[in-house]
C-alpha cells in the first residue's frame, strides 16, 4: 500500500521558519523525483520545489528560490522541505507528491501552513 505523510505544518509568524517532511512506503522511493506542491484557498495548486531521484538536481519555483530548500533521504525513504523567511502569502496546503510516470504518481493528504502575526 502506497503512503505519503506529510508533517510539520502549523502556524508561524511572518519571517519564521518550518520544516515539513514526507515519509513514504509502499515503492521504491529512490527510484522517484519528489515534489512539494501547495494550494492556497482560491488558488489552483502550484509546484513549489522538486528533487530528482538521485537528490540532484533540485528545481524552484520563482516565488520560493532563496527562502525554499527541498532535500531527501533515501535511506529513510523521507523528502523535506525547509522553508524561511516566511511570508503571509505562502500560506496554503501543502502538499508531497511522488512521481516516475502519470501511472505511477502519488499523492499525500497535505499539510495545512499558515503565516500570520
Amino acid at each position: 500500500q502506497v503512503q505519503l505523510v506529510e508533517s510539520g505544518g502549523g502556524l508561524v509568524q511572518p519571517g519564521g521558519s518550518l520544516r515539513l517532511s514526507c515519509a513514504a512506503s509502499g515503492f521504491t522511493f529512490s527510484r522517484y523525483v519528489m515534489n512539494w506542491y501547495r494550494q492556497a484557498p482560491g488558488k489552483e495548486r502550484e509546484l513549489v520545489a522538486a528533487i530528482a531521484s538521485n537528490g540532484f538536481p533540485t528545481s524552484y519555483a520563482d516565488s520560493v528560490k532563496g527562502r525554499f530548500t527541498i532535500s531527501r533521504d533515501n535511506a529513510k525513504n523521507t523528502v523535506y522541505l525547509q522553508m524561511n523567511s516566511l511570508k503571509p502569502e505562502d500560506t496554503a496546503v501543502y502538499y508531497c507528491n511522488a512521481w516516475l510516470t502519470l501511472t505511477y504518481n502519488y499523492w499525500g493528504q497535505g499539510t495545512q501552513v499558515t503565516v500570520s502575526s
